[in-house]
């Protein structure tokens, strides 16, 4: 199942989106795609509305379709994730996850305009394979658990300030938080539609030329030893969101550096999440 919110900013509506490509609506059974939704069990009920018909046609003309899920309580992180992206950036392969945190207020729909900060002259891309948590997890036993905390996957662009991140502090925070730097969506898909997480092409462009072209089964660590991981230090919540690391490809890593300008186009994809694009604007 693959669920949306479309509107305006601010305004979104909770919908579905159907194999056939018809927009169910979800407003009568939840004003929005939230953690108090997602952790009582609301994608099987909408699930379970939509099978039986329960649900009213939405127009599918020209709309917005913002974050699939309403602004987190966190993001977490997880840097140098593959193997071929720690190599390109010149750091060690982790022993261990490298874990830092988002500023929730960084998400925007996958289509949404993307800000250049002021005083930037390394903005970077990132495609990344982003977990929705459906349930609490804390002090998770094994891996073995997290399948039942997850909620679905979605895709997200890690967008980095690098001159921001590893220049002007010891901590990355200054350049992973800059307004819209999380572009999030267009839909999160439910992990038996996804089946192996760690199976997944996911592929980034720039103006049209091809930048980073990976899969999630050259992760370092796999989902399940991420949800596990960070449950051993911080209580993941309904509707926090995991970005799981980015394949090589990123201006950081290329030889001629070709960082994001004003007019930009950025194009991501992973394969049965969906598409995003966005045009970089100078904020």
């Amino acid at each position: 199942m693959k669920v949306l919110r479309i509107g305006a900013p601010g305004s979104e509506r909770p919908a579905i989106l159907t194999d056939e490509g018809r927009l169910l609506d979800l407003s009568t059974l939840t004003t929005d795609i939230d953690s108090t939704f997602l952790a009582s069990g609301g994608l099987q009920r909408a699930r379970t509305a939509a099978r039986a018909g329960k649900l009213a046609d939405l127009p599918l003309g020209d709309v917005r379709i913002g974050a699939p899920v309403t602004r987190p309580g966190k993001i977490v992180c997880i840097g140098l994730n593959y193997r071929d992206h720690a190599q390109e950036t010149g750091a060690p392969i982790p022993t261990r996850p490298v874990v830092f945190l988002k500023d929730p207020t960084t998400v925007v729909g996958p289509r949404d305009t993307v800000s250049i900060p002021r005083g930037s002259t390394k903005t970077d891309w990132e495609v990344e394979l982003a977990v929705v948590m459906g349930k609490r997890a804390r002090y998770l036993d094994s891996p073995d658990e997290a399948a039942e905390a997850i909620a679905g996957y979605t895709i997200s662009n890690d967008v980095s300030e690098r001159e921001f991140q590893l220049e002007y502090s010891g901590q990355w925070d200054l350049g992973k938080s800059c307004e819209t730097f999380n572009p999030l969506g267009p839909w999160l898909v439910t992990p038996d539609e996804v089946g192996d997480p760690q199976s997944l092409a996911l592929r980034l462009s720039v103006n049209g030329v091809p930048r980073q072209h990976g899969n999630t089964e050259n992760m370092i660590f796999d989902v399940p030893y991420i949800v596990w991981y960070l449950s051993q230090y911080m209580v993941l919540e309904p509707g926090d969101v995991i970005n799981t690391g980015t394949p090589a490809g990123v201006a950081l890593g290329l030889p001629d550096t070709p960082y994001l300008r004003p007019g930009d186009i950025v194009e991501l994809e992973i394969a049965g999440l969906g598409t995003q694009r966005q045009v970089l604007e100078q904020a």
